[in-house]
């Protein structure tokens, strides 16, 4: 929606756990690289994952399946230095699993992601002025897919992981609000709605470098953690400490009604 300079707002959506169910996908492939390399020994649970994400740093799923690769082998009593684990090895691993063996032809984990949102929501918040976009820490390959061959969107905004540093670095943020906002001079509130204590840093951190302009987070609850009231409560507070203003359970419930009654 980048025809239009003066929005009236603008809203950024992470993808993973927002736009796509990535639970039996990304996670998936994250726990099976674990198992893989740490020969069938341990394969982290949703908790266990979500627990290392609630670092806040750890929004690369490759870099976590590392870390959690690490983390079990020091309860072995093996140190960083003994292993060396090789980082592309495990790329190579996951990217098998959650894409397929064949880079242009997918038929991993990726081709069964439940959509979160519809393409008529996007519709909506487009005649109501408000612009939207998307940045991730998904390869743009893998982000793509969803966007234009599930949902059938035409060349949305969209910076991903080859774009910009990882989160919580807002220099994504930056980017994708810069396009969005099209030469606009007023400088429209900006939302950024995610499902990780990153996501919610990146907020934070794009508030600290650009104070003159209102940033607010906005958390949506992955599908994962809502099978028991318990987990889902957990994770809202989560979220909530980590800067989020308000938490939902589904993308879709961020109306345009309540984006404008943010913003006035």
């Amino acid at each position: 929606m980048t025809e239009k300079s003066s929005a009236k707002a603008i809203v950024v959506f992470d993808i993973d756990g927002v736009v796509r169910d990535v639970s039996g996908s990304y996670r998936r492939a994250l726990a099976d690289t674990v198992e893989y390399f740490t020969t069938q020994a341990y394969r982290p649970t949703p908790l266990d994952i979500d627990q290392l994400k609630s670092e806040g740093v750890w929004n690369n799923d490759w870099e976590a399946s590392q870390e959690l690769i690490y983390r079990y082998f020091e309860t072995q009593e093996q140190t960083r230095e003994q292993l060396q684990l090789d980082y592309n090895a495990i790329v190579a691993f996951f990217q098998s699993r959650y894409r397929g063996p064949d880079p242009n032809n997918f038929t991993g984990y990726i081709c069964n992601e439940p959509l979160l949102l519809q393409p008529s929501y996007l519709e909506q918040l487009t005649q109501a002025e408000i612009a939207w976009g998307f940045f991730s820490g998904a390869t743009r390959a893998s982000a793509n897919y969803v966007l234009e061959k599930r949902l059938g969107l035409q060349s949305p905004v969209l910076i991903a992981m080859e774009d910009a540093p990882g989160k919580p670095d807002p220099t994504g943020l930056f980017a994708t609000v810069k396009i969005l906002e099209n030469g606009c001079e007023n400088l429209p509130t900006v939302f950024y709605v995610g499902d990780t204590v990153a996501d919610m840093y990146t907020v934070e951190k794009a508030r600290n470098l650009h104070p003159h302009r209102t940033w607010i987070g906005v958390g949506v609850l992955p599908p994962h953690v809502q099978q028991t009231a318990a987990r889902r409560d957990t994770y809202t507070e989560t979220l909530k400490k980590a800067g989020s203003a308000i938490v939902l359970s589904n993308v879709q419930e961020f109306t345009t009604e309540q984006i404008q009654e943010l913003v006035s």
